[in-house]
């Protein structure tokens, strides 16, 4: 799986970490706020925004007053707590990248979250260290399953597309790994069940966690 590898390239959210409930309960608090009820789909309209573009949809969707730029200082302010105290790693997710780190990879993390979400949790961890590039979909301007922020990684790593292998949990961020021309590792979700067939038809490799990639390495 790592042959010819020199890079391994992460999604955040749903990849490493389990934090796809906390979105859901954001949007659910934020809307409620506003006197508006959240609909049962809405995540699934979410998937693979970037953190900007998802502020744009909810202000466009729902007639918001408040410019994209509140929105989004919002949603930070709602949960860097939340995420830092409750948020938890998926099973395998440290020892795994431990175990590509040793193996002299470069790593990096390309993800649709806020950059202050991404580095805050990642410095709680203790995990920054293993790390060489955090970017958002935001520096790039699109989120997945536009290769953007994967090619950014990419060059920040200072490699080939052909010579990274991603780690993604959505099928709009598998997409974004193939557009980009690199290899793709998909890992079991629940929030995306609906489309785990299609996950798994389009992925290189297909885990249920980190722990059994971990041994497939």
């Amino acid at each position: 799986m790592l042959k010819n590898k020199k890079s391994v390239i992460f999604d955040l959210d749903g990849t490493l970490i389990d934090s796809l409930w906390v979105w859901r309960q954001i949007d659910e608090l934020y809307l409620e706020k506003k006197g508006i009820i959240c609909e049962d789909n809405l995540q699934e309209a979410l998937n693979g925004k970037s953190f900007t573009e998802a502020a744009k949809f909810f202000k466009e969707t729902f007639s918001m007053n408040e410019s994209i730029e509140e929105i989004s200082n919002d949603w930070i302010e709602m949960c860097l707590d939340v995420y830092v105290d409750e948020v938890i790693l998926k099973e395998g997710a440290l020892r795994f990248v431990q175990k590509v780190h040793s193996m002299g990879k470069s790593l990096g993390v390309g993800t649709s979250n806020n950059k202050k979400i991404a580095q805050q949790y990642l410095q709680s961890k203790n995990m920054t260290r293993y790390f060489s590039t955090i970017r958002t979909s935001c520096e790039v301007g699109k989120g997945k399953p536009n290769p953007d922020v994967f090619l950014k990684v990419a060059e920040d790593l200072n490699v080939r597309p052909d010579e990274c292998l991603v780690f993604e949990d959505t099928l709009e961020g598998v997409m974004a790994a193939k557009n980009a021309g690199m290899e793709v590792a998909a890992v079991y979700d629940s929030a995306h069940v609906k489309f785990e067939d299609d996950i798994k038809s389009l992925a290189d490799y297909y885990f249920e966690n980190l722990l059994q990639a971990g041994a497939a390495i």
